[in-house]
């Protein structure tokens, strides 16, 4: 009987700390899962909410890099994490780009979307010392020189997608170099060991000021307010949507299954974080575009992503 009554009070003692840590959620750090090199444009937005979460609501964000396979490994980490809320991961629109094309195992359903953090555009860039001053230039060198080598984070993604529509364009075969992230990217790019990359310009434009690379187009129907000097390749006449619309976001997933008092919790945390005057200073100065979304709107997004990927990878990257 003693054993009984030790068991009783332990049980009752641990029912009330079970209600007080779904009110107190959360109750330590959090563990932000960035499926890409440090230094990328999704780690450095990632280290930006991290400071911001902490200044507004005294929360630890512990951000872990994990690359590899185009998101799908650190992603993979988030999937199979305990479902209470504390771990999340960084989604992006290269990981859809994955399922589309059954290059991995993970489903949209794994996950609990959060908050959309970003819409980023894409760039074509080249070294300084390229020979092509222009979009235009680039084009015709790449005709006459079949093999020109662009660089991309991670292969079968809309970074590789748009490295292909760039050979479209100029009517020629090319040398896809994938990367485990765009930090490495453009590394590579302003040292001259690759010929072009496709990156976003979170991740270029401390290289782009400091004159290693020069951006010759962007990939998108309006040009870029933080860089209004590059033209898109629309407005030249390339049309790099032939199969339908795409972009690149990037947004943040729990567990699938997380409780709903912690989903609501980090949708608050997350969303408060993103659309502070901080975070949009950032992304002005970054040319991050800030479009928010939370909750079952993300979630109905996600899956429209999803289906537009599953439609143009098909296209682009079909086997003939």
């Amino acid at each position: 009987m003693k054993y009984f009554r030790i068991a009783a009070v332990a049980i009752a003692a641990l029912i009330p700390l079970a209600a007080h840590s779904a009110d107190d959620f959360p109750a330590r750090d959090i563990q932000f899962v960035i499926p890409w090199n440090a230094g990328g444009s999704n780690d450095i937005a990632a280290r930006q909410l991290q400071n911001i979460m902490q200044k507004q609501s005294d929360v630890n964000l512990i951000v872990e890099n994990v690359p590899g396979a185009t998101g799908s490994i650190g992603m993979t980490r988030v999937a199979r994490s305990a479902p209470d809320g504390y771990t999340v991961g960084m989604g992006t629109s290269s990981t859809l780009a994955q399922i589309a094309q059954k290059l991995t195992p993970l489903q949209n359903d794994q996950f609990t979307p959060i908050a959309r953090v970003s819409v980023d555009p894409l760039i074509l860039l080249v070294p300084e010392n390229s020979p092509a001053s222009d979009l235009k230039g680039f084009l015709e060198y790449m005709k006459k020189n079949p093999g020109v080598s662009i660089g991309t984070p991670g292969t079968n993604n809309l970074n590789h997608i748009f490295a292909e529509m760039t050979a479209r364009a100029a009517d020629t075969s090319y040398i896809n170099v994938p990367y485990t992230g765009g930090a490495k990217v453009i590394i590579d790019l302003a040292g001259n060991q690759i010929q072009a990359a496709v990156l976003k310009p979170s991740e270029s434009k401390g290289q782009i000021d400091a004159g290693k690379v020069r951006p010759l187009g962007v990939f998108a129907n309006e040009r870029l307010e933080v860089m209004p000097d590059i033209p898109t390749f629309k407005e030249l006449g390339y049309d790099v949507f032939p199969f339908g619309p795409l972009v690149q976001m990037a947004y943040v997933v729990a567990p699938a299954g997380i409780p709903e008092e912690a989903r609501a919790k980090l949708i608050t945390l997350f969303s408060k974080a993103i659309e502070s005057q901080e975070f949009k200073s950032f992304a002005d100065q970054n040319g991050v575009v800030i479009s928010p979304l939370n909750g079952e709107d993300l979630t109905k997004e996600i899956n429209d992503v999803q289906n537009t990927l599953n439609s143009v990878a098909a296209q682009v990257f079909k086997k003939d």
